[in-house]
């Protein structure tokens, strides 16, 4: 139960990153800035679902969460590593019980105190099933878990048995097992800290999020509109904000964002369509950044349907898709073809761990296709309509599993994005389908045990596999871990129930109002952001 919500708050993100919000243009505030004060600057952003730390995987309430929020841990962008923020210090003899202490003298953007037992009460709220918020499975490795979480009926507590408030700066964790990548979860923003006042009402938290960050909510949230924050007077971080404060524009689409970047009606854009790409960075020069991100597309086999389950069969198809030739008909060359289960940025990861498996070779795949008996009848191929672009490069595919495999009745089967996660958790797809990851944090274990781990969409089992993620769980460090992760890497990528296509490249830009403009994979770093002067 616990994997099936794992996979379900991970294709959400997807989801919700390439779907358009219900939001319309630029809001009246006027120029570039978007705001009234002369310290001030704007962002494109698509409507977040939520925004409360536990409650939402979307990228985009992300955006905002990490304006409002300091976490335990950050990452580290050169290292990918952990790195202190909220925390002083994350320590364990054992990697099963963890000792995390507080950074003292913070406070929430209302004057609270931080201590323990503000993040103890966030995580309770978060692991507790009857609250149903997003992100409950990341809590599934803490002992209690299940006691709050019971397959039938309600739960006998509300609050986690491995969690134990020792002072107000020193919170001890209990793990059900060891588990070497704790520290570097803590960065994931359900971990972020809640103060005692928004459970008093958590709906209307939700609405109006009182964090420790280096920026607090400025008046309402005005949905499909606009998100206005500004420098926390509280805040006395290693973040503290160099703009008065931030505007979130709230767009239906990044195209129509784009346009008004390009018009000087908003400051920053997150993500600028791969089409426009070209002519953004013609446009802007230096302030057009584009950087490896940790979000992979793959296409998914369903192994439990026979006619998907010889190996070989899978290899071919992976050796007839020419990845580079789509990735530069549909994103014009901006993102990067893998041979690998794991994003570039990710420890341990290794550019060609596919090997010929992922290597374009039309006659080869030929060649196994018929050894492994080919495929008759319809070939269905699954995805949402989130974005036109799924579209696009599943045509693509079609045309080349046509031309060289010889498979002549391919038909799309185009799910409603409100719809699609259900199909897969059901396991109603009879064919290969788009699935997505977008990461949470660098560990090879957030990719492979997340997707390829016991319960994953395409119904495949390997004991050997789960057994190395067992060990590099449990490794001692988290380096000794990552050899271990690629063992059982390489056994997923021999048996292919899921075919690695692409990278995704974070496409940035920015006015020229803006300097100290630092986008990284793990945050936006709107608090190092400043405005111009004169």
């Amino acid at each position: 139960m616990r994997v099936t919500r794992s996979r379900a708050a991970a294709l959400a993100v997807a989801a919700i990153m390439l779907s358009g919000g219900c939001g319309g243009g630029s809001s009246s505030d006027g120029g570039g800035g978007g705001g009234k004060a002369a310290n001030a600057f704007s962002v494109a952003l698509t409507e977040p679902d939520h925004l409360t730390p536990g409650n939402t995987s979307s990228s985009y309430s992300l955006t905002v969460l990490d304006a409002l929020f300091d976490t335990p841990v950050a990452i580290d962008p050169a290292t990918g590593k952990p790195q202190m923020r909220a925390a002083e210090s994350v320590t364990s003899t054992d990697q099963k019980v963890w000792t995390i202490k507080i950074k003292p003298g913070r406070k929430f953007s209302n004057g609270e105190p931080v201590t323990a037992q503000s993040f103890a009460d966030s995580w309770n709220a978060a692991a507790y099933g009857p609250n149903g918020w997003t992100n409950n499975y990341y809590f599934d490795k803490i002992e209690g878990y299940d006691e709050l979480n019971p397959e039938s009926g309600e739960p006998s507590t509300d609050k986690l048995s491995g969690l134990k408030v020792v002072d107000d700066t020193t919170l001890e964790v209990t793990l059900t097992a060891p588990f070497s990548q704790f520290p570097i979860t803590l960065a994931w923003i359900a971990f972020a800290p809640m103060p005692k006042a928004a459970f008093d009402d958590l709906k209307a938290y939700d609405q109006a999020p009182i964090g420790n960050g280096p920026f607090v909510l400025d008046g309402a949230w005005e949905h499909d509109k606009q998100i206005k924050v500004k420098r926390s007077p509280t805040y006395t971080g290693e973040r503290a904000a160099k703009a008065d404060e931030v505007t979130f524009k709230i767009y239906a689409s990044r195209d129509t964002a784009y346009t008004d970047l390009r018009a000087g009606r908003v400051d920053l854009q997150l993500t600028i369509p791969p089409a426009s790409a070209p002519e953004a960075k013609n446009l802007l020069g230096d302030r057009f950044v584009a950087t490896a991100g940790g979000t992979m597309d793959y296409l998914g086999f369903p192994v439990y349907d026979k006619r998907f389950a010889n190996p070989d069969l899978r290899k071919a198809f992976s050796m007839a898709i020419d990845r580079q030739a789509i990735v530069d008909a549909v994103y014009n060359g901006t993102f990067k073809p893998m041979a690998s289960l794991l994003a570039p940025l990710v420890p341990g990861y290794r550019e060609n761990a596919c090997g010929e498996a992922c290597t374009y070779d039309p006659a080869k795949a030929k060649a196994l296709f018929d050894q492994a008996g080919g495929f008759s009848g319809t070939l269905n191929l699954w995805f949402s309509n989130a974005d036109p672009s799924y579209e696009q490069w599943m045509t693509a595919i079609a045309n080349q599993l046509k031309q060289n495999l010889g498979i002549a009745d391919i038909k799309f089967r185009k799910i409603p994005a409100s719809d699609y996660l259900s199909t897969l958790r059901a396991h109603k797809q009879d064919g290969p389908y788009r699935n997505n990851w977008v990461m949470d944090y660098p560990s090879p274990q957030n990719y492979l045990e997340s997707m390829w781990g016991e319960g994953n969409r395409m119904g495949w089992e390997n004991k050997e596999f789960l057994d190395l993620i067992h060990q590099a769980n449990t490794a001692p460090t988290f380096d000794e871990s990552l050899p271990l992760y690629q063992k059982a890497e390489d056994i997923a990528l021999a048996e292919m129930p899921m075919i690695p296509l692409w990278n995704w490249q974070d496409q940035i830009g920015y006015s020229n109002r803006l300097s100290g403009v630092n986008v990284t994979p793990y945050s936006a770093n709107l608090d190092a952001i400043s405005v111009k002067q004169g």
